[in-house]
This record gives C-alpha cells, structure tokens and sequence, in this order.
C-alpha cells in the first residue's frame, strides 16, 4: 500500500521489513513505525501469516461460525475497496455509512473502505456516498448508492432487497480479489472524523487497556465490544487474531476458548 505521510526514514524501514533476518526481527517496535494508516495495519497483519485464521466469527443465535485466514480476509477487503473504487469511482474525501453489527462481513467493509481511502462514518449519519446496511433497519441516512447484506451463513445472499438496495453479497463477488491500493495518509479521514493516526493510537491505547498482545488470539463479546476500535482495530494494530462472538453464549465461552487457542477473553 502506498502511504503519503509516513516518516522519512520509512522508506529504509521498510526495506528491513522486507529482508529476512533483518534488525525488524528482534525489534518489532521498528515495524510499528512505518503503521501510519490501517491499510498499512492489514498488510502487515496478511504479511505474518497469510494462511492462519486471523478472524473467526461466531453467532450464538444462529450457529453460525465462519473462518477467516489473512489471505481470505484480505481478498474480500480487496473486493469491497474495487466496488468503491472501481464500482463507485469513489475515494478521499468520500465517505461509506456503515449501520452494521460487528460481524466478519463488516470487517471486510470498513477495510475496504479504508483501503479504498474512503472514510467511514456508524451509527446512521444524515448522509453519505455510499450505504451499507441490514434489510429493515431504520437507517435515515440519504446515500445515492445503497447496499444491503443479511450477514448470513456462507455469505448467503438476500432471498428479498428492500427497494432501492442492491445485495451486497452478489455486488461485491463480481470484482477482483486483488487491489493495486490507493494513496492514503496519516491524516486522512478514517472514523467517525477521526483520521488514521487518531484511530490507530486509540486502538494501541484500547489495546493496551485490554491486555493484548502480539501473537495472542483474543476472543471478543461484539455486545460488550461493539466499537469497531474494539473488536477489529486494537488486535490487528497489536499483532493478534480475532475470535469475534455475537450474541454469545457465556456457557460456551470456556469451551470455545480450548477449541480456538484463545489467549485472551475479553
């Protein structure tokens, strides 16, 4: 990804990032210096290990579990960041209203937003330039190009649209798993009108908060958690992976924490 506000000496980091056996191994503070936007955040997260789950997700409600590697995550940040950008022609200084619950698919919506350099504003803003919502929710928000996803088992799409929405789900499969990335900044919107930097350090400090660590698998209640600060960012700025619980079941919790190798219940 292409960033146009990172320090000067990121380009010399960078290229130690990039060298195995460089200084970046035994000093994992350096890498963090060239974390400037939440894009740069998710590569290096897909960088570590593409093929380990890095978002797990779980509906007690439903029965719904769903398993993400880095790599199956990143193709779907990258198909939604080609609908915006490709689809929509939209991009800085554009902004996404996402009205959804934490859930796998809304990680891969406000990341590929934020990877399409498009801000994201929660919680039913007047307006945007594009929705994403759930069938009859009672979103207000006036967007010109709206989209709805049931979030389902097996990303499954809607049996009925609401009118004036197009499926999420069918949308979205039709661009490629691949995107070249767009320039975004430090200082670039990122949430709810706070930029990049803004938002990653209050993740390092939710982190913090949180007792994450680098390594770790934390398993979340998204209804205690539903910032996506949270449940989405403070992991991936640390270094974890996520084991993300709607509508958990504390009867479960225990069990679920052995058979996932979490290291942390929060």
């Amino acid at each position: 990804m292409h960033a146009t506000a990172t320090p000067p000496c990121s380009k010399r980091f960078a290229v130690l990032i990039a060298r195995s056996g460089s200084i970046t191994d035994s000093h994992p503070t350096i890498v963090l210096l060239v974390q400037t936007t939440i894009p740069q955040v998710l590569a290096a997260a897909v960088r570590r290990d593409p093929a380990s789950p890095l978002l797990t997700f779980y509906d007690d409600a439903s029965g719904d579990r769903t398993e993400l590697s880095g790599a199956t995550l990143d193709n779907w940040v990258s198909k939604t960041a080609n609908l915006l950008v490709d689809g929509l022609g939209l991009g800085a200084g554009d902004t996404a209203a996402v009205t959804l619950p934490p859930h796998w698919q809304t990680a891969a919506i406000l990341l590929g937003a934020w990877s399409a350099g498009v801000g994201v504003e929660t919680g039913n803003p007047p307006a945007g330039d594009v929705l994403f919502a759930t069938p009859g929710s009672d979103t207000t928000t006036k967007a010109a190009d709206r989209y709805a996803t049931g979030l389902l088992p097996f990303a499954m799409p809607l049996r009925q649209l609401p009118a004036g929405f197009a499926d999420f789900v069918l949308e979205v499969r039709q661009f490629g798993d691949y995107f070249p990335g767009q320039p975004v900044a430090a200082g670039d919107a990122a949430l709810n009108g706070r930029t990049h930097a803004e938002i990653l350090a209050a993740a390092t400090g939710r982190a913090a908060e949180l007792s994450m660590s680098p390594g770790g698998r934390v398993l979340i209640d998204a209804t205690t958690h539903p910032d996506p600060v949270d449940w989405l960012l403070a992991p991936l700025v640390t270094g974890a992976s996520i084991v993300l619980c709607a509508h958990l079941d504390r009867a479960k919790v225990t069990a679920r924490a052995e058979s996932e190798r979490v290291t942390l219940v929060v």
